[in-house]
């Protein structure tokens, strides 16, 4: 079965990058214990990400470099900003073990917008905050195997996304 729109896919990969110094750095992996599995158009993934897999089927090798632009954008210096420490107190205080330097805290915007803020720094007023995607700014490298692809349920297009083990949560 090939890799079409509404097909469940799973793949196993290594998604590597470059530091500054131009040594490839691997950031993570899906090994085929714990595959990434996803609906197929609707999986939120770089449009570029999906293209390179459409039509591969079972046990197809893939490998493909998705450059910054056609990936997650842009490092963006307007989005780290500071916020102050009021809108962080619970019951009037502020905790600060719960907000480590590099930690990932949900957060969400005006209009309701859930998004993810990585500490930055905290000072007795502030905490400052990266709201770039973690890989933005990043040239993205992916080499891996597709292992599964299969016909989605109703259900699992209605809800546009994969269920059962390794299938992506609601974000």
């Amino acid at each position: 079965m090939k890799i079409a729109k509404n097909k469940v896919v799973s793949v196993t990969y290594e998604l590597s990058t470059k530091d500054e110094s131009g040594q490839i750095v691997l950031l993570e992996k899906a090994d085929p214990k714990n595959p990434m599995v996803f609906l197929f158009g609707h999986s939120g993934l770089p449009e570029k990400f999906e293209a390179e897999l459409d039509g591969l089927d079972n046990g197809s090798a893939f490998q493909f470099t998705l450059e910054s632009d056609e990936a997650y954008g842009d490092f963006e210096d307007e989005a780290v900003v500071r916020l102050p420490l009021d809108i962080f107190k619970v019951e009037g205080q502020f905790n600060e073990k719960d907000f480590p330097v590099g930690t990932f805290v949900p957060m969400s915007d005006s209009e309701g917008n859930m998004m993810q803020g990585r500490v930055l720094e905290v000072t007795d007023k502030d905490i400052q905050m990266d709201f770039n995607h973690p890989l933005a700014g990043m040239d993205l490298y992916f080499k891996g195997t597709v292992v599964e692809v299969r016909d989605a349920s109703a259900e699992e297009i209605a809800h546009g996304h994969a269920h059962g083990p390794g299938g992506h949560h609601h974000h």
